[in-house]
């Protein structure tokens, strides 16, 4: 069964909990991932890139010399997308790239995500995950104590608004709660620190 170190908010290891081996002792789906990932990129992008096929540009309609005789090729019109300047040969237009995965697939996905980053020893549990005061540097000193000093994801049980505004002034790390997760945010990240209620909540979600 998968297990990971306790802290509380001094740094102080004061234990191991186990984790549920339905949520985060399974085999990784990496096919299952990578769809996840792509599917939030994929709904991330905003669509609004736009550009002017050859009846939208402006240009006079005049053809610019006779068909035959100069020796030229052959042109018709000067917004030709073959001219400089010219319209653009199925040119992109604003559009939705968002897609939905069934709800099997997110659920693998996120156990996945969750059993990798337990398989590679990256989980850490804080008893109590508050701040009394908003501070940067409380909190970058807080993460060095527990071992975390690069990218970090940070899961609390409900918002906690002094740890959102201590933490997110340090690079590399980010705050959520505990159900607004993405497997993304979870692999786009080094260790993954999650109050120990937020944690339960999680396995009862998911187990």
């Amino acid at each position: 069964m998968p297990k990971a170190n306790v802290f509380n908010m001094a740094g102080e290891k004061t234990g191991e909990i186990e984790l549920s081996e339905a949520v985060f002792g399974i085999e990784p789906n990496k096919s299952v991932l990578h769809d996840s990932v792509k599917n939030h990129l994929a709904n991330l992008r905003q669509g609004t890139q736009s550009a002017l096929t050859k009846g939208e540009v402006s240009f006079t309609t005049k053809k610019p010399w006779r068909q035959k005789g100069t020796g030229r090729a052959r042109a018709g019109y000067a917004g030709s997308p073959v001219w400089t300047h010219g319209g653009v040969a199925f040119a992109p237009k604003p559009r939705d790239y968002s897609y939905t995965l069934n709800k099997k697939v997110k659920r693998l996905a996120m156990k996945s995500a969750l059993s990798a980053k337990a398989a590679d020893e990256d989980i850490i549990v804080i008893d109590g995950l508050k701040m009394d005061e908003i501070k940067t540097k409380t909190f970058a000193e807080f993460l060095k104590k527990i071992g975390s000093e690069g990218k970090a994801l940070v899961v609390t049980e409900n918002v906690e608004e002094n740890v959102v505004k201590s933490a997110r002034n340090i690079s590399g790390v980010e705050t959520t709660t505990a159900t607004i997760l993405s497997p993304y945010m979870i692999l786009n990240t080094g260790k993954f620190i999650v109050d120990k209620a937020a944690l339960q909540k999680i396995e009862e979600v998911f187990a």
